[in-house]
């Protein structure tokens, strides 16, 4: 969190909750005139990465609810929240990656090139 967000975080900021992430969740203490609606923000526990924002929370940060919806546990079939992992070393890589060997089965023999004129 950089100085500014720190000090409006200090002076603007109530505390709502936080995630098992540690990522902590704040909203303006005062409402704001005219019908707008209160700031909602994350103060992230990490680098900022958006998906690293569980369900819960990201529908109040969006104001689809109006309070964070509970933790009330996960069900058996239900997998943990984990951030995107696209373009890290965590990222999916299939075997044919270069950074797998770069080596894949060759194609079957249901290819077959095309050849301009035939």
């Amino acid at each position: 969190m950089n100085i500014g967000t720190w000090l409006f975080t200090k002076l603007k900021g109530r505390q709502v909750g936080s995630d098992a992430a540690g990522n902590i969740y704040y909203e303006e203490k005062q409402p704001r005139g005219g019908g707008l609606r209160s700031r909602r923000w994350v103060a992230y526990a990490g680098q900022p990465e958006a998906s690293a924002v569980p369900p819960e929370w990201h529908s109040w940060l969006h104001y689809t609810t109006e309070a964070p919806l509970p933790d009330t546990g996960r069900k058996p079939w239900q997998k943990p929240h984990v951030a995107n992992a696209t373009g890290t070393t965590q990222g999916y890589r299939p075997a044919g990656h270069d950074y797998q060997g770069g080596n894949r089965a060759r194609a079957t023999g249901d290819y077959e090139s095309w050849t301009p004129g035939s």
